[in-house]
């Protein structure tokens, strides 16, 4: 079982949360909190969204965009171009979903 000291309380949207934080790696976890924090108070502020299920759904899908468009960017001898329209399409597209989805989980609730 871990001690008090293999844990650390965070805040992200104004929510606190208590995670597992292994030795060493508290910078890098408190890094990675800003950085999701800053995305979904982003996406919060944009879309006026006040479902933090939403909000953090769609957060994952901007930073994994992000993060996949680096990875090709660091390969970008194929010379394929990037379809910004067409990841925009997808992302909607997944909102749509994602509203679907949750309106049917609060019915079923």
């Amino acid at each position: 079982m871990g001690t008090e000291a293999d844990f650390l309380d965070v805040k992200i949207l104004g929510r606190e949360y208590r995670v597992a934080c292994p030795a060493g790696e508290r910078e890098a976890l408190l890094a990675a909190v800003q950085l999701v924090d800053g995305k979904m108070q982003d996406i919060a502020r944009k879309t006026r969204n006040t479902m933090p299920e939403r909000v953090a759904v769609m957060a994952a899908l901007n930073i994994a965009h992000e993060h996949l468009s680096a990875q090709k960017g660091e390969s970008a001898d194929s010379g394929k171009s990037f379809d910004t329209a067409d990841v925009k399409r997808r992302i909607e597209a997944m909102d749509t979903r994602l509203d679907a989805l949750l309106a049917q989980q609060e019915l079923d609730i």
